[in-house]
């Protein structure tokens, strides 16, 4: 069992449940009006932590507005100035993320580990693959990886800093997993998991599944982030569903819906899409079932608590199988989201 963390108001590691994070896909200097929003949204959507880049002190009152609002703990990302860091502690931030690829000297991080013990900060040092010192020898990649982490754990603990998360990242699969692997078998500190740059949703979604899925059910890591390109919902989304698939993650909303087909009378595609992200983060423990036709949808209907199904030029709203209303298209929407917010399992 590894060591507990504390991060903010969380806890990772030891038999703390394994924690979901993503990153926020913008800079700070442009913070949308619905920021206060799409936080909630995440964190009802079942994200636990949020990281934020940090790149220029003069997004100091724009992180500390973050640190203020934000319904889960909050992470900042440095590269390259360690004086970031300094600041972004006065900010409030539960962790500091650091890369020992480009951070500098031992006396930086040691400045920055000295500010964080006193501020009850956490520190996760997250290697890349693709930034790593090079001048510690001609060691092979997993070597190399988990031999600077454990460096760097060595000078925090020299120091008496034991509130450290390590992450041993790659955009290559296997890598990623041997990495983890690896730093597992020598190390109890928590292990933040995730294939970095993993591209779009599908191949994110396929390489990310098979690696973290592995190492989980081998016990191997305290938090997961998918990394996509595409928005940071999916990636909540996605890492939510692979606990609950591995049995790691209890209640929640469950969608259940078709492929498009030649049969397909109701546009269940791009009724999910639009619909999907509000179901989610609406929190209910339900599950949903959307469907495309007369086949599969009321016999899916039945093993749902709603569900809506087209048939013919008519879409109907169930509840346990038995219907509801008939429904006009254009507002097969609104009445789905009003009988999930009326919902009441007695």
């Amino acid at each position: 069992m590894t060591r507990e963390v504390k991060i903010g108001s969380l806890s990772i590691g030891a038999s703390a449940p394994i924690a979901v994070q993503t990153m926020y896909d913008i800079p700070l200097s442009r913070l949308e009006e619905r920021f206060d929003s799409r936080m909630a949204v995440l964190k009802a959507m079942g994200c636990d932590l949020i990281r934020f880049s940090y790149p220029d002190i003069a997004e100091h009152d724009a992180l500390c507005h973050v640190t203020k609002v934000c319904p889960m703990p909050v992470v900042a990302d440095i590269h390259f100035d360690w004086r970031n860091a300094m600041d972004a502690m006065d900010c409030n931030v539960a962790k500091i993320r650091i890369n020992p690829g480009n951070i500098g000297e031992r006396w930086k991080t040691e400045e920055i580990v000295k500010k964080a013990l006193d501020k009850n900060v956490a520190i996760r040092i997250g290697l890349n693959s693709g930034s790593l010192p090079r001048n510690t020898s001609n060691k092979d990649m997993v070597s190399l990886m988990v031999d600077t982490s454990l460096e760097y754990i060595s000078w925090f603990e020299n120091l008496g800093f034991y509130n450290t998360v390590v992450s041993l990242k790659a955009s290559d699969s296997n890598l990623s997993y041997e990495a983890a692997k690896a730093f597992a078998a020598k190390s109890d500190y928590p292990l933040h998991l995730g294939v970095t740059e993993a591209g779009g949703v599908v191949s994110s979604c396929v390489k990310s599944t098979w690696t973290l899925g592995r190492l989980l059910a081998q016990g191997i890591g305290s938090t997961i982030r998918y990394s996509i390109t595409g928005s940071i919902e999916d990636e909540v989304q996605a890492g939510v569903e692979l606990l609950r698939t591995l049995g790691m993650k209890k209640g929640g909303m469950k969608i259940v819906s078709c492929p498009m087909c030649g049969r397909c009378s109701f546009n269940s595609q791009g009724f999910l899409k639009e619909v999907e992200h509000e179901l989610l983060a609406t929190g209910k423990d339900l599950c949903v079932a959307i469907m495309g036709c007369q086949v599969n949808g009321p016999g899916e209907s039945k093993g749902a608590d709603l569900a809506v199904t087209g048939i013919g030029n008519k879409v109907y709203l169930y509840k346990h199988g038995e219907i509801l209303k008939q429904i006009d298209a254009a507002h097969a929407k609104q009445e789905l989201l009003k009988a999930v917010a009326d919902y009441d399992k007695e």
